[in-house]
C-alpha cells in the first residue's frame, strides 16, 4: 500500500526534529556519556552523532523523560565518575568546566526574600538565577527556569535548598569552588569553635561595595513601620547563650516551628562575616511571625516592642521544648520568680473559690484580718521573663516658665515595686498587690510603662530614667533571697546590653537601640539600617523604653 505524501511529509518533518533534538542534545556521545570534553570537541562528536550514531541517540533521547521539574538532587555521586542519578534513575553530569561562571553577578543576589517562583509563585523546587538574581521553578525542560535561560540568556542556576548548582538548558551539575562563598551567603553555617569566639572577634568585613561592616552589627531593613521587630531582634543577639544556641541548627532540628528555624536563620545572617552587604532584610522571619501570631503583629501596622518581645519568647519557648514540663533556652536565660501578696475584698476572694478560679499558689486568710477588715490575702509565686516598671506621672501644668519640665527618675525608685513592701493597687479586679523576688535571672529584662491608652486618645509619659550603665547592684534596693547552695555567692550585680528607647509623639514615633559590643566594650546606636558608634554617656540621657541586663559572673 503507497503511503500518501502527507504521510511521507510528516516522517520526514519528524526525522528532521530528531535530528535538530540529537543536535541540541546536552548529553555527551553516546559512547562515553560521561567524560568532560570541550567545545571544540562536542562540535566534532555532534556531527559524529548526526551521521553516524543518530539512530541510537535519538533512541536515548526518546526514552528520556520529557517532564522532568521533580529535583534530583537528593542523591550525592555514589560511584564517584563524575555523574549523579536522580530520581527517575537518569544520569546528570557534573562538571567543573563551565563557560558561563564568569556571568555570575554577585551584586544581585540576595537571599533575605521569600523562596517562591517569580513566575509560579511555588514554593517547591525553586532555583536563583545567579546572572539576575530572580528565583525560578524547577531546571526541566518544561519549567520556568529553563525557559527564562533560554529567553535571557542566562544559564547559571543554584537550587535554593541543596546548593547545587546547574548550568541550563545544558543540564549539568557545576562543581565549582569558586561558587562556595555564594553557598555560605544562602547558608551560613558555623563551627562550635567559631561559635565561641565570636565575642572576642575585632575584626571587620567588607561587603562587595566596599563598605565595611562588623559581624553582628548590621543593619536591619525596615520593610514598613516594623522598627519594632528590628530593635527586639537586635537586642536579643546580644544575649550570648540564646545566640549561640540558634546559630547551631543542630541544637533545633527537632522543632518543626517555622518561627523557630527562621530565627535561627535570622540569627546566622546577622553575625556572618562573609556577607554580600552589610544588612539584612528580616524577611522572612516576619513572614513566620504574621503566620504564628495569625497577624497579630503584622507588617504595615506599627506595634509595641515589649508586646512583640513577650509573645516572641513565649513561642519560642512553647516550640522548643520537648515536654510540658521541660525547660528551653528561653526559660534558662530570661525565667525569675516573683512571690506574690494579693490583698482582696472577701467578697472577691469567696466569688473566685466559687467559680473555680484559684491561682497557683496556696489560698491563706490573714489572722484577725477577715473579722475586722474584710480583708483576705493570698500568697503564690510566679515565674516572670520581663518586669514592668511604673513611672511617676508628668506634671500637669507648665511652670512660670511657660514650660513643662521633664521629670527624672532614678532606676532604684522604680525598682522598689519589687522590694516585697510597695504596696500597687490594681483596679479591675480591686486588689492591692505586693512583689517581691525570689529568684533573679541571668538575664533581665525590664520595660518602663511609657504609654496609656484612655477613651479618647494615647498618651505618652516623657519622664527620664537615670540609670547606670554599669555594675546595677540590685540588692541595695530590693531584697534578694539566700543563695540555695552554701559555697555559691548572690549574683545581683548586672551591666546593661541593651537599651530600646523611643522617639517623638504616641503614634508617630519611631524607636532604635543601643547595643553593647562585647569584644571591645563599644556602644552603637541602631535604627534600622542605620548603625554608629555611641558614648556610652549617651545611652542614659534618652527616653529608655525596655532595657536588658546581664548578670556578672
Amino acid at each position: 500500500m503507497r503511503r500518501s505524501r502527507d504521510d511521507g511529509d510528516s516522517i520526514d518533518e519528524e526525522r528532521d526534529s530528531r535530528r535538530r533534538r540529537i543536535v541540541d542534545s546536552p548529553s555527551s556521545p553516546a559512547e562515553e556519556p560521561l567524560v568532560p570534553y570541550n567545545d571544540d570537541e562536542d562540535d566534532e562528536r555532534r556531527v559524529l552523532d548526526h551521521s553516524g550514531g543518530a539512530e541510537e541517540v535519538s533512541r536515548r533521547v526518546e526514552t528520556e523523560e520529557e517532564d522532568d521539574d521533580d529535583d534530583n538532587d537528593d542523591d550525592d555521586d555514589p560511584y564517584g565518575r563524575g555523574s549523579i542519578l536522580d530520581k527517575s534513575n537518569r544520569q546528570v553530569e557534573v562538571r567543573r568546566d563551565c563557560p558561563y561562571l564568569d556571568t555570575v553577578n554577585r551584586q544581585v543576589l540576595d537571599f533575605d526574600f521569600e523562596r517562591f517562583c517569580s513566575v509560579s509563585l511555588s514554593n517547591l523546587n525553586v532555583y536563583a538565577c545567579l546572572v539576575c538574581g530572580k528565583y525560578y521553578q524547577g531546571r526541566g525542560k518544561k519549567s520556568h527556569a529553563y525557559t527564562h535561560s533560554l529567553e535571557a540568556g542566562h544559564h547559571v542556576y543554584i537550587n535554593l535548598r541543596t546548593e547545587k548548582v546547574y548550568c541550563l538548558p545544558d543540564g549539568y551539575e557545576i562543581n565549582d569552588p569558586s561558587l562556595d562563598d555564594i553557598r555560605y551567603v544562602l547558608n551560613p553555617r558555623f563551627s562550635r569553635e567559631q561559635v565561641e569566639q565570636l565575642d572576642k572577634n575585632k575584626q571587620w568585613s567588607r561587603a562587595l561595595d566596599g563598605s565595611d561592616y562588623l559581624p553582628g552589627m548590621v543593619g536591619l531593613n525596615n520593610i514598613q513601620k516594623t522598627d519594632f521587630v528590628n530593635v527586639t531582634i537586635q537586642s536579643l543577639m546580644r544575649v550570648t547563650p540564646l545566640r549561640n544556641f540558634f546559630l547551631i541548627p543542630e541544637n533545633y532540628q527537632h522543632c518543626r516551628s517555622q518561627l523557630v528555624h527562621r530565627f535561627g536563620e535570622l540569627t546566622r545572617k546577622i553575625w556572618h562575616a562573609r556577607n554580600f552587604k552589610g544588612q539584612v532584610s528580616p524577611h522572612e522571619f516576619l513572614q513566620a511571625v504574621m503566620k504564628a501570631s495569625k497577624k497579630r503583629f503584622r507588617i504595615g501596622v506599627q506595634s509595641e516592642p515589649v508586646e512583640f518581645m513577650s509573645w516572641l519568647l513565649n513561642t519560642l519557648h512553647a516550640d522548643l521544648r520537648t515536654s510540658k514540663k521541660s525547660s528551653s533556652i528561653i526559660h534558662k536565660c530570661f525565667q525569675g520568680e516573683l512571690e506574690v501578696v494579693k490583698e482582696t475584698q472577701n467578697k472577691a476572694i469567696s466569688e473566685k473559690k466559687e467559680g473555680g478560679g484559684e491561682h497557683n499558689g496556696a489560698l491563706k486568710i490573714m489572722d484577725g484580718a477577715t473579722e475586722n477588715n474584710n480583708i483576705g490575702t493570698e500568697t503564690y509565686r510566679m515565674p516572670f521573663l520581663m518586669l514592668g516598671l511604673d513611672l511617676p506621672e508628668p506634671p500637669l501644668f507648665k511652670d512660670v516658665m511657660e514650660k513643662n519640665i521633664i521629670p527624672q527618675v532614678p532606676l532604684f525608685n522604680i525598682l522598689k515595686k519589687f522590694d516585697g513592701e510597695t504596696v500597687t493597687t490594681t483596679v479591675r479586679p480591686p486588689a492591692r498587690m505586693r512583689y517581691r523576688v525570689t529568684r533573679l535571672p541571668q538575664y533581665l529584662i525590664v520595660h518602663m510603662h511609657r504609654f496609656t491608652k484612655n477613651n479618647f486618645f494615647r498618651e505618652k509619659n516623657p519622664t527620664l530614667v537615670n540609670f547606670p550603665v554599669k555594675n546595677l547592684e540590685l540588692k541595695d534596693y530590693i531584697p534578694l533571697p539566700a543563695p540555695t547552695k552554701e559555697n555559691e555567692k548572690l549574683r545581683s550585680k548586672y551591666d546593661l546590653i541593651a537599651n530600646i528607647v523611643h522617639d517623638g509623639k504616641p503614634d508617630e514615633g519611631f524607636y532604635r537601640v543601643f547595643v553593647q559590643r562585647k569584644s571591645e566594650e563599644l556602644w552603637y546606636e541602631m535604627q534600622d539600617l542605620h548603625v554608629s558608634e555611641t558614648l556610652p554617656q549617651m545611652v542614659a540621657l534618652s527616653e529608655a523604653y525596655m532595657q536588658i541586663y546581664e548578670q556578672q559572673q
